[in-house]
């Protein structure tokens, strides 16, 4: 079950047919879509991620090359794609506080509403103003408590070379021993 891609149809107050209709596809292969028992074709999910406004690799996340999953599962690592209004379009090894389901297609001031959350959304707009990476620590008050993230984001362009969104990667700094 892609219960994202539900949560994601429904915050976007969209029934099934008009996502299928939106990507040319059939609303019960759309439906097999969404609950997991058909996966799409590259040009489908494709077709449904340009209309959610997602990343496609979102259909694909759990396939990720098993040297890229076995190293980052469960690491303090944390990497984010967003579109150029600074939305999550795509989420990997996430901290527990921001689910798939919560992120993807909002911006971090529409999850959480702090300092971090401003600072971080700040980041993203200055990388792609100045179209330079970024990088700078930002403490983020968690379920946990205070986790310093080392944050580096740079712009990801197009195959014309134009911006089309951010890519981030957060790493948890570990706290000095007292």
């Amino acid at each position: 079950m892609r219960r994202w891609l539900i949560q994601l149809r429904k915050e976007q107050q969209l029934t099934q047919q008009d996502v299928a209709a939106g990507a040319h596809i059939d609303r019960a292969y759309y439906a097999q879509i969404e609950n997991g028992t058909r996966n799409p074709s590259m040009t489908v999910a494709s077709r449904i991620a340009s209309y959610l406004h997602i990343n496609p690799s979102l259909f694909f996340s759990e396939h990720l090359s098993e040297p890229f999953e076995t190293a980052l599962t469960d690491s303090p690592i944390t990497i984010a794609h967003c579109d150029l209004e600074h939305r999550y379009t795509w989420l990997f090894n996430n901290h527990p506080d921001f689910t798939m389901s919560k992120v993807i297609g909002k911006r971090v001031d529409e999850i959480f509403q702090n300092e971090a959350t401003e600072e971080l959304l700040n980041i993203k707009k200055e990388v792609v103003l100045e179209k330079k990476p970024i990088r700078k620590v930002v403490s983020f008050p968690l379920s946990e408590g205070s986790i310093d993230y080392d944050i580096f984001c740079k712009p990801i362009y197009d195959s014309n070379g134009h911006i089309i969104g951010t890519a981030s990667v957060a790493m948890e700094m570990m706290k000095p021993l007292k």
